[in-house]
């Protein structure tokens, strides 16, 4: 299996505590955001650069050509809110509620999601390139058809998890846990699992393991 490239950290220097205030057409960067409620937005062309949100809540939102570059979200709130055609670029997410977020059609670039509950988050037709899932609870995710790149997945929870239509070849479950997942017979070659997942993904494309 191919060594897993590095992935490259957010690039954060001096910030400034700022109100997290986010309008249209709005470029916050070099700031830092703390403890602010901002859920059920609607908010067009937002940019973050350089800077780290820590407990900003954003549920039920709708971010519209969203783009992150060097942000560190912490603690962060953004369940069942709308990310579709996202621009996140050396960033990470840590301990954050992301239930229900949709980032599909998004470009990820080195990004981290790390103790994350993304449960019914969706990732289909994403592209993701030196992206990391690590110890995150992914339980009925989305991966539909997408193009990645290096994407490690390291003790997460895959339960029901969905990757249809996305080629496999050279991506692996092993240290993650699933007791039903969702794939693609035709896409399975190169994938690498553990004796265990590997009778339960044959049983869920049907074969009968006498």
């Amino acid at each position: 299996m191919k060594k897993n490239s590095r992935i490259l950290p957010p690039q954060i220097q001096e910030t400034e505590l700022a109100d997290f205030q986010p309008q249209d057409e709005e470029t916050f960067e070099n700031l830092k955001f703390l403890e602010t409620n901002r859920s059920r937005s609607i908010v067009k062309n937002l940019i973050i650069r350089q800077s780290s949100l820590e407990k900003i809540t954003m549920t039920n939102s709708r971010l519209e050509r969203f783009e992150a570059a060097n942000v560190i979200f912490e603690k962060c709130d953004l369940s069942n809110s709308e990310l579709l055609g996202a621009s996140i670029h050396q960033a990470e997410f840590r301990q954050c509620r992301l239930i229900g977020t949709n980032f599909s059609e998004s470009w990820l670039r080195d990004v981290r999601f790390d103790d994350c509950l993304l449960d019914y988050a969706s990732f289909a037709t994403t592209n993701l390139k030196s992206v990391a899932f690590t110890n995150n609870r992914l339980r009925f995710a989305e991966f539909y058809d997408i193009d990645w790149q290096n994407l490690q997945l390291t003790e997460n929870d895959l339960h029901d998890t969905g990757w249809l239509r996305t080629q496999l070849k050279g991506l692996s479950f092993v240290s993650n846990r699933f007791e039903r997942i969702g794939i693609s017979a035709d896409q399975l070659r190169g994938l690498t699992v553990e004796p265990t997942q590997a009778l339960i993904i044959a049983a869920g494309l049907g074969l009968i393991i006498d």
